[in-house]
């Protein structure tokens, strides 16, 4: 005897149902993974040190970064010593992580 049609679709049914939750499993810790490396690894501009400077200044997309090493870091200092407006002061602290004084 055969099957009848509603069986045969009643049998994929939990197939589907599993291969969809696997699907989101997988998507779930993928997402887990890329969020646990950018943490871990912020990249080259992660922070002011060694003679490089990061500054996040504000843009009109909502933010930017400002970012030297040697002596683009050095110029950009310079002019932070030199002024006194927010982006100055905020250049500042960063150029005293990165070790370079006025």
């Amino acid at each position: 005897m055969g099957t009848a049609p509603g069986q045969a679709a009643q049998r994929g049914r939990p197939r589907r149902r599993l291969t969809i939750i696997a699907a989101g499993l997988l998507a779930a810790a993928a997402a887990c993974g890329l969020i646990a490396w950018a943490i871990a690894n912020p990249g080259a501009y992660g922070q002011s040190r060694d003679g490089c400077v990061t500054v996040s200044v504000p843009s009109s997309t909502g933010g930017a970064l400002e970012h030297g090493c040697g002596r683009t870091a050095r110029a950009m200092c310079q002019a932070a010593f030199a002024n006194h407006d927010k982006l100055a002061l905020a250049t500042r602290e960063q150029c005293r992580l990165a070790g370079i004084s006025p």
